[in-house]
């Protein structure tokens, strides 16, 4: 069974009872604040029912932050021109479809999708992006969401050096409304979770972070 994220712009949950059938249901709206603290999941929902131009914005965000999982689309009849091969959207139902065929698709969905692979360095840190998991030297880091999100990409560009700029882009998404002050604190954050190996996470004076897998001192 799967764990279902559903987002949305209203309190409805746009999906027939999909929990009678064993899966698992969680809430978010569109606001990035919502998304970045999304729980973990099998599959994304997206309503584009109500406000297409909104649920755009939603997939950008979303293809910003390079999540992984596969995404349905929820939409009206007149909603289809609009959607494009652009919108990333793996499949889509139309509004009122059946319990039957909303579980058929997600079914489909999970066992076609590819199964992620470990990703490690030489500094001992494995990410795992199947299971949105990390590991120091064998040890589980406990990580939020957009925690794991912000080192993966910086361990999938090992000492290339970023602003909090561009990690608020990549990460966070372009349409996200926080200032950069974000960054620094779930860069703190990390560095506090990887303990005596913080040093992985290196700051350049007046620019911005980057990833070291030699694990070297702060600059």
């Amino acid at each position: 069974m799967a764990n279902i994220l559903c987002i949305s712009p209203t309190p409805e949950n746009p999906l027939p009872p999909l929990e009678v059938l064993g899966h698992t249901i969680h809430l978010s709206d569109f606001e990035p604040q919502s998304l970045a603290t999304a729980p973990r999941h099998d599959i994304a929902v997206l309503d584009c029912r109500v406000n297409l131009v909104a649920a755009r914005a939603v997939t950008r965000i979303i293809g910003a932050a390079g999540w992984q999982k596969p995404m349905l689309m929820v939409v009206t009849e007149s909603g289809l021109p609009a959607v494009s091969a652009e919108w990333q959207a793996a499949d889509f139902i139309l509004d009122g479809a059946s319990l039957a065929e909303v579980d058929a698709r997600i079914r489909m969905l999970l066992d076609s999708k590819p199964k992620p692979q470990a990703v490690d360095n030489s500094s001992g840190l494995v990410i795992d992006l199947g299971t949105y998991t990390a590991k120091i030297n064998g040890r589980a880091l406990d990580l939020t969401f957009k925690e794991f999100e912000l080192l993966r990409y910086l361990n999938d560009n090992p000492a290339q050096v970023f602003s909090r700029e561009q990690l608020l882009s990549e990460v966070w998404g372009y349409d996200y409304f926080g200032g950069t002050r974000t960054v620094d604190v779930h860069i703190r954050r990390l560095r506090a979770k990887l303990g005596e190996h913080e040093g992985l996470i290196g700051t350049v004076r007046n620019v911005g972070y980057r990833l070291d897998p030699t694990g070297s001192s702060i600059n």
